[in-house]
């Protein structure tokens, strides 16, 4: 009525629907990633040459569980068949920046193939990206999530979720890529984060001047 419309009530609660969908979607695209993760870690349990890789880097069992690393199969669908077995649409693992779309754009496959799996975890605890790397020498070396609704590159920083938690931090030390911040973590050198493969952002900056 005009009395609703002149208080701005019904905008008011359009606004308020609208922000229930999108914290809905975000937790959903949160829960779907976190599914991929463990699908990811089992995989790489039961992958030898997956394992080896890792070893052969000086990784121990600790810390590839520390980091939750995985593995992806070679196969372009076997995480959207998960996926689909666990009644989650091909569409919103696509919109977790999971699954990439055909060029008939009706159909979909898996992004991230034959690739030892690097969880990008926000400070919540969330997983909310990830970053694949190859066991050989193809290219590209590094694959990374696309940006999401849930994950911006220019404001998250890996390793900063466990990080945060060591008591009288006096200092960061920030490396380029995942596997230089996991292997300093594996000699002790525990205060170490890297960036997200863009260059250092003002935001990044924001971050870490909180802890």
């Amino acid at each position: 009525n005009l009395f609703s419309e002149r208080a701005g009530i019904e905008i008011k609660v359009a606004s308020s629907e609208k922000e229930k969908e999108r914290t809905r979607r975000r937790k959903l695209l949160y829960k779907i990633n976190r599914e991929a993760a463990r699908f990811f870690y089992n995989n790489l349990k039961s992958n030898a040459s997956a394992i080896k890789y890792l070893k052969d880097s000086g990784l121990s069992i600790e810390i590839i569980k520390k980091f939750g690393l995985g593995y992806s199969l070679d196969s372009w669908d076997s995480l959207k068949n998960f996926m689909a077995a666990n009644g989650i649409s091909s569409e919103l693992v696509y919109s977790a920046g999971l699954l990439i779309k055909k060029s008939n754009g009706a159909d979909y496959y898996d992004r991230f193939r034959n690739r030892i799996m690097f969880p990008i975890i926000d400070l919540k605890g969330n997983v909310i990206a990830f970053g694949g790397r190859v066991m050989d020498d193809s290219k590209p070396k590094y694959l990374n999530s696309p940006e999401t609704e849930i994950y911006i590159k220019g404001n998250n920083i890996y390793g900063l979720n466990l990080v945060k938690n060591i008591k009288d931090l006096k200092n960061i030390i920030v490396v380029e890529g995942y596997m230089d911040a996991i292997s300093l973590h594996q000699y002790g050198v525990n205060n170490v984060v890297a960036s997200l493969g863009t260059a250092f952002t003002e935001n990044q900056a924001r971050l870490l001047k909180r802890y």
